[in-house]
């Protein structure tokens, strides 16, 4: 495996990823009504309050992980490569 097979691994990573995280935000901030009740059609809460926060939450994690595991990788290699 080599240093460009990697990047390319890394930047497609960094792509799908980035795209996921960003669509994810864009739904939960546009139509987050809609995705209280299907989630809550699923897995039954009482508030929406601590829904919002238990996604952002998500979101958050999420989003440090994309940057630890994908953004920083590749751009690493773009460095030394």
């Amino acid at each position: 495996m080599d240093i460009q097979m990697l990047k390319d691994f890394f930047m497609w990573c960094t792509i799908i990823d980035g795209s996921v995280l960003i669509l994810w935000t864009l739904i939960f901030t546009i139509i987050p009504n809609l995705v209280f009740k299907s989630q809550t059609w699923i897995f039954p809460t009482k508030k929406k309050e601590h829904y919002a926060l238990i996604m952002y939450s998500f979101i958050g994690l999420f989003k440090i992980m994309f940057i630890i595991f994908n953004l920083i990788p590749y751009l690493v290699l773009l460095i030394i490569g």
